[in-house]
This record gives C-alpha cells, sequence and structure tokens, in this order.
C-alpha cells in the first residue's frame, strides 16, 4: 500500500504539475480585493495524510507508540475518512473547507510538495518565506537567513511598516526572519516568547515559560505560545502575522502518535480561537485572510517519525487558505502546488507583487476568483 500511494502520488505530479503550474505562472489575483490582513500559520510536520484522511488505524497500537488504544479510537477513530478528519480537524473541515480552499491531496492527484531537497524545517520555512528554494540552507542550524522574505519585504513598505510579526515555538525562527536585519519582531522559543510588556498576564506568561519544565530545549509549548499570543493581539494590530506551531513534529520524532493527534488537534482549536478573534474584532472582521500549511512531510508506514532527504514522501506537505478574496471551492481537484507559492500569495493578497521584488519567488497560490 505505501509503494501504491507513493506511486499514485508521484505520478500525479509528474503528469499534471507542469502544465498545471505552468498555467499559473500566467494567472493574476483581481485588482480590487478585500484583504488587509494576512495570518500565515505553519503546523510543523503535520502530515497531509492525517490532514485528508484522519487518524491511520496502523499506527493507533503499539506501532504508534500508544498504551490507551481505547481512548485514543473513541477519540479519533471514526468508520470513514472524511468523519476521521473531522473528528481530528474540526475547524479546518468544519470552517476552512467550506468557505475556502484546501491543496494537497495526493491521493487525489493534487500533490502539494515542497521544492527544496532536504525536507526538514529550516529550508521548508525559508523556502515558504522567500518563494524559492536556497540550496545552500542544508542545515537547521543555518545561521541568519541570507534571503529577503516576503515579511521583511513588507515591513519596509509604509503601509505595513511596523506591523509584521512572528509567534513561534521554536527558537531558529529569529533566524529563519533575520530578525536583527529585518526589523521584524520574532518571539520564538523558551526566553524570547512573550512581546515586551508590563502588563499582569504578560508577567505571568514569563514566569511560566521560566518554570515550565522543558520537553525539548528549543522548542516551547504551543499552548504557552498561543496564550503570549493573544495578549499580544490584545494590544497590537499587525496586518502580516506568522504564527508556528511545533508540538506535532516534536512528538511525531518520539514516535508518539498519540501525542502527535493531540497536538494535532489542539492546533486545529488555536485556529478556530484565532479565527474567532478576527470574526469578532470590526478592524479585522471580512478583512483577514488566513493561510495554514506545513513545512515538510513525514515518511510513510513506518517512516511516519521521519522526514529529510531520505525519507520518501516527506516532500508531500497541504495548505489551507480562507478569506474575503478566497471562493469557497473545498479540496482543491486536479490543482498541484508548490509551497514556494505562500509568499506570492501573501503579497498578493495586499495588492503588491513579490514576484518583481524577487524574481526567483513562485506565482501566487490560484486562490482567487
Amino acid at each position: 500500500m505505501r509503494g501504491l500511494q507513493a506511486a499514485v502520488a508521484a505520478m500525479a505530479w509528474c503528469l499534471a504539475g507542469m502544465t498545471a503550474l505552468e498555467a499559473q505562472s500566467t494567472m493574476r489575483p483581481p485588482a480590487a480585493l478585500n484583504t488587509q490582513y494576512v495570518m500565515l500559520v505553519i503546523a510543523d510536520g503535520v502530515r497531509w495524510q492525517e490532514v485528508f484522511t484522519g487518524a491511520d488505524a496502523s499506527l493507533m497500537g503499539k506501532a504508534g507508540g500508544v498504551s490507551d488504544t481505547a481512548s485514543l479510537r473513541r477519540d479519533f477513530w471514526r468508520d470513514t475518512p472524511p468523519a476521521r478528519r473531522a473528528a481530528l480537524f474540526p475547524f479546518l473541515w468544519g470552517t476552512m473547507a467550506t468557505q475556502g480552499q484546501l491543496f494537497g491531496d495526493s491521493a487525489g492527484g493534487s500533490p502539494a510538495r515542497i521544492t527544496n531537497t532536504m525536507k526538514f524545517s529550516y529550508p521548508g520555512y525559508s523556502e515558504t518565506f522567500t518563494g524559492f528554494a536556497d540550496p545552500r540552507i542544508d542545515s537547521n542550524d543555518h545561521p541568519p537567513n541570507e534571503n529577503t522574505t516576503v515579511f521583511e519585504w513588507l515591513n519596509r513598505d509604509a503601509a505595513f511598516t511596523g506591523r509584521v510579526a512572528a509567534f513561534a515555538t521554536w527558537n531558529a525562527f529569529s533566524r529563519i526572519f533575520n530578525a536583527e536585519r529585518s526589523g521584524v519582531p520574532v518571539y520564538d522559543g523558551w526566553t524570547r516568547g512573550v512581546a515586551p510588556s508590563e502588563s499582569p498576564r504578560s508577567s505571568l506568561l514569563r514566569d511560566l515559560y521560566a518554570t515550565t519544565i522543558r520537553v525539548w530545549p528549543d522548542v516551547a509549548f504551543d499552548a504557552l505560545m498561543q496564550q503570549s499570543l493573544l495578549e499580544y493581539l490584545g494590544g497590537h494590530d499587525p496586518r502580516v502575522l506568522f504564527v508556528g506551531y511545533g508540538e506535532p513534529d516534536e512528538w511525531a520524532h518520539a514516535g508518539k502518535y498519540d501525542l502527535y493527534l493531540r497536538s494535532a488537534r489542539n492546533m486545529d482549536a488555536y485556529l478556530a480561537q484565532l479565527w474567532a478573534r478576527v470574526q469578532s474584532d470590526p478592524r479585522t472582521r471580512d478583512k483577514t485572510t488566513m493561510i495554514v500549511s506545513t513545512d515538510h512531510g513525514r515518511g510513510w508506514g513506518r517512516e511516519w517519525t521521519d522526514h529529510g532527504k531520505d525519507v520518501a514522501g516527506a516532500e508531500f506537505i497541504w495548505t489551507a487558505v480562507i478569506g474575503p478574496d478566497t471562493p469557497a471551492r473545498g479540496v482543491r481537484a486536479n490543482t498541484p502546488v508548490r509551497q514556494a507559492q505562500v509568499a506570492a500569495t501573501i503579497a498578493a493578497l495586499l495588492g503588491r507583487d513579490w514576484q518583481k521584488a524577487e524574481p526567483k519567488a513562485a506565482p501566487p497560490l490560484p486562490i482567487f476568483r
């Protein structure tokens, strides 16, 4: 089954990919757009398999490091893929898929994939933020990004200066965004997780970051970051925002399929919380586009815990978009896309042409009318 799935996905890409992507390169967004705010969310290491088919029965036991199989099946197992994916990602399928668009159903002939060959985080995030793969970035320990991201470029634009920000659990994002050069405030990891503020809530969050036991030295818990982000949004009005959740990738590397699923489900709840906040604020209601994706895929079968240049299948990802300029088309059929298209999409939604500024960048995703 693993080989058949991989073959189907690869064949779909080879046969349909180039023609569809060439057609996308000629598409242009409409002149008048309603989007004034863009939020890019990355769920690190969440596989397209769970996004489109829900929990994997073969991993809900010993093979997935699960001891309490009964409770996991109760919470996430359903008889059909649509029911399983809705149980795991109720916001993604109940709101984004009904009001927006989803890309990356590789088994259905519409793969989304990375173009860098590394298949791990720093190269994937850089590709997402810049619109192209840089072969120099071959380690998660790579120094501050030599490339200008679309976030840095927008932060130089008078309409967005001082209204660009990033929150993440992994402490590498200050390097990926090159925070010192770009001027983009990046709140990441354990020691930089809270924006400067004297509010009682910010003080409490700083205490929690400082005293919580660190399961991973370089990745904080998603729940802490979510609360830090919400506190920031209470006093700031960013027009371009990045949010990076990291727990699913960590639990997958640990071989804990139950915690991988539960952290993915929590991430979906965080998305619902952010979207509800957006839609309840008159400044942002019906003026915000949310893009949700992942930095890399994972392997098939026993290799579900891993990714990297030697792991087959880790190049396949997924992307979801919801907003006032994205027609409700649900799961896109016969529409292969690339990770590199996200950067130009962010700019296009805000009426800017990233490809003109960065000729190496891929075209926007085909989300517009």
